[in-house]
């Protein structure tokens, strides 16, 4: 009870605390129509938005750039110098077609390049979250060739974003530039952002900003959610699926004065069936129930501006056999069945603080408090593994333009705590004892950042960090952008930059419990350590009165510290130990955007990954990952936007598994050395009203799943039991149905 008060208390603290400048307004069209779906953007940087139904946006103010970029396809893009916060910005686009700093790729399709941003990065915005079911974080990424979402366990439903060929533990996940969702939320925390709260995302590639800490490996992906400065509103969407997925979802805005506003968001979602469609005893997806509630304070004024944020996450997730299976023969736990539940309890607060104190000049402080508290009781058949994580974070920064406003620099002070209280049982023995232990790390920093920006047409952007872990000492965090524009239908970037990790197995990794594979951990793990190169072109070419977007990229991750998780060397041991040898990732992607005719989109993107490390002695590609990976899509609005059809076509490579072993005498092998490609299918068809939309969609529509994603299903206290041998969807098709509300 005391710790709970004391969560509780310091969360008022916070809230009396800290945010950072920010401009909001409303872009309409000549006759005053709100544009809803435009983008915002600051010049020269990756900080960017879209805007509401109503044509409303709400955006930080960075230190790099005072130039508004308002753009939307049909229309003639505007760029605006803002010298000060505001949040009554009147912007007004004139109908006419130009390439100018953002590209929108197409009215509904909301996915677009950063043109103008220094780093290689991609916004996602709501059009299109509309664009598929999107019930959360975890599903945003259906149309994106660079992000892929895979399951990692077939017993659990724990996901896991591949960025780079890498998982998602070298991603490092922000919600509105806070780091959030580290450690034991890693798991299941693509389930804990509802997709109707996310008013856009931002996906950048390699190395980025020092601001943001030291973390990122292979890039980073920010999540922005409703603004409460925005037109007062409600909104709300239900859906269903075959599946017997349900959930509802609602947010409102309210205006207090005119500076003070509030909004509320809400969640809920619930499985009401147990599905087992290769029969093999085992649920093919969890039973979620979630409960999801925030609630967020703006004040907008000419100096001052704060932002406080505060949420609460509720989820039960159960999932296990359903019958014995095929199984005939008792079990060394008897006749029970094999269950599995995870009750989680998360808690988190942010507040950001900033002031002006020269407008011209763009010099201001801002301050960043954020907390939270993950509280996760899990049980893996016998097996049992309980955490509390909490995590105090803070960031105090100065920013300013130099005398030539072609110069910028931006320097700070950051902290970092983790602390995790654990109890565990690694065995499916009930009557061996639980062990606990503590892991605490506090990291502070300090980071300087310099801006050259000539015209937009070359930006460069050098950072340098230094902290301190009190594991791991201290470390030295170097990081470089370069982008050169010499016409409109050009743009070269390249980048280098350093990132670290610090590793908590069982936290990050807990779902591994669900398996029959005893865990093995090296004593005092290295910290996490690699090089990231990268280098991409972008052509903006006008054919036909419009614009072909083409693009490629290269990058290449090289690490020379990592934790190496080694499935290869005993299949029936997975043993997380240092590295020993080269580990490395290379990524090559294309891209192709043309609009072909009024209202019609078509986007073509291929993939190519090597991923290689070293297991044993032995270098081998890493298993589960795909060789290569190709995407189209196609988007359609009728002429009066009244109608959107959307079609995904996924090709997934194959790729090896994990070395298998024989069974049986004869040689027969527990699953085969290699997996096969496979294509997936996704659909959705939307009618829109003046105040609300309904929506019919299908998930893998071509029904490939994999036949048998755990092995040895039938005996699962077995040593053979193994639920992480997932690479395809475990499901098949999906029929979905939705209503949104716009009021």
């Amino acid at each position: 009870m005391r710790r709970r008060v004391s969560f509780i208390g310091l969360l008022a603290w916070l809230l009396c605390m800290d945010a950072v400048a920010q401009v909001a307004g409303r872009v309409v069209d000549t006759e005053q129509v709100p544009v809803a779906g435009a983008t915002v953007h600051w010049l020269g940087t990756t900080v960017g938005t879209t805007t509401d139904t109503a044509g409303r946006f709400t955006i930080d103010v960075p230190d790099a750039s005072r130039s508004l970029v308002v753009s939307f396809m049909g229309y003639e893009s505007d760029t605006i110098v803002v010298t000060r916060p505001s949040d009554d910005l009147q912007v007004t686009l004139r109908e006419g077609l130009t390439m100018d700093e953002v590209e929108v790729v197409e009215r509904q399709l909301g996915t677009m390049k950063m043109r103008s941003s220094v780093v290689n990065a991609d916004m996602i915005s709501t059009a299109e979250l509309a664009r598929a079911a999107c019930c959360n974080l975890g599903e945003s990424f259906t149309t994106n060739p660079s992000v892929d979402v895979s399951y990692s366990d077939a017993a659990t439903g724990a996901k896991q974003i591949r960025l780079l060929g890498l998982s998602g533990t070298y991603v490092q996940m922000l919600t509105e530039n806070v780091p959030n969702y580290r450690g034991a939320s890693a798991p299941y925390s693509l389930g804990y952002t509802p997709g109707p709260w996310m008013q856009s995302i931002q996906v950048s590639k390699g190395s980025s900003s020092v601001k943001n800490g030291y973390e990122a490996i292979t890039g980073q992906i920010n999540v922005e959610f409703l603004k409460p400065q925005s037109d007062p509103a409600v909104h709300a969407n239900v859906y269903g699926n075959t599946m017997g997925k349900w959930e509802a979802n609602a947010d409102a805005n309210v205006h207090l004065t005119q500076r003070l506003s509030t909004a509320l968001l809400a969640h809920y979602e619930r499985d009401t069936r147990s599905h087992d469609g290769n029969g093999d005893g085992f649920m093919d997806l969890p039973r979620v129930e979630q409960v999801n509630v925030a609630n967020r304070w703006a004040w907008m004024g000419d100096h001052y501006v704060f932002q406080a944020f505060l949420r609460v996450l509720d989820e039960d997730r159960t999932s296990g056999q359903t019958t014995h299976g095929h199984s005939s023969t008792s079990t060394s736990a008897g006749s029970d069945l094999y269950r599995i539940g995870i009750d989680t309890r998360r808690y988190e607060a942010f507040t950001k603080n900033a002031y002006i104190f020269n407008k011209e000049r763009a010099t201001n402080v801002a301050l960043i408090l954020a907390a939270s508290l993950h509280q996760q009781d899990a049980a893996y058949g016998l097996k049992q593994y309980d955490v509390d994580q909490r995590n105090l974070y803070a960031s105090l920064m100065f920013e300013t333009d130099l005398r030539d406003p072609r110069h910028s620099l931006s320097t700070g002070l950051s902290l970092n705590h983790d602390y995790y209280s654990q109890r565990y049982r690694l065995t499916a023995d009930a009557s061996a004892a639980l062990t606990r232990d503590h892991e605490r790390e506090t990291t502070p920093g300090a980071y300087i950042q310099y801006t050259f920006n000539q015209d937009d047409r070359l930006l460069i952007m050098g950072g340098l960090r230094l902290d301190h872990s009190s594991l791991y000492g201290t470390f030295i965090t170097p990081r470089a952008h370069f982008k050169w524009t010499p016409s409109d239908v050009f743009t070269l970037r390249a980048s280098v930059g350093k990132g670290y990790r610090t590793n908590h197995v069982l936290a990050e990794n807990n779902y591994l419990l669900a398996s029959g594979r005893s865990i093995s951990i090296d004593d005092d793990p290295d910290q996490e350590e690699a090089w990231n190169y990268g280098l991409s072109t972008a052509l903006y070419i006008p054919i036909a009165g419009r614009t072909l977007n083409l693009s490629a990229e290269y990058y290449y991750t090289d690490f020379s510290h990592q934790l190496v998780s080694d499935v290869d060397s005993d299949p029936h041991t997975v043993h997380f130990g240092r590295l020993s040898g080269r580990s490395y990732s290379h990524t090559l992607q294309t891209e192709a955007t043309y609009p072909l005719f009024k209202g019609f989109t078509l986007t073509a993107a291929y993939r190519l990954s090597d991923v290689r490390s070293t297991y044993g002695g032995r270098r081998l590609s890493r298993p589960l990952t795909s060789r290569y990976k190709g995407l189209i899509t196609a988007s359609y609005e009728t002429p009066l936007a009244l109608w959107q059809f959307d079609v995904t076509l996924q090709l997934n490579g194959g790729g090896r598994m994990p070395t298998p072993y024989a069974v049986d005498d004869a040689g027969t092998l527990s699953w085969a050395p290699r997996f096969h490609a496979y294509e997936q299918l996704s659909a959705q068809v939307t009618r829109w009203f003046r105040h609300w939309s309904i929506y019919v969609g299908g998930e893998n529509l071509t029904g490939y799943k994999q036949k048998n994603p755990i092995i040895a299903a039938s005996t699962p206290w077995s040593t053979d039991f193994d639920s992480t041998m997932v690479y395809a969807p475990v499901h098949g098709a999906v029929i979905y149905a939705g209503l949104r509300l716009d009021i």
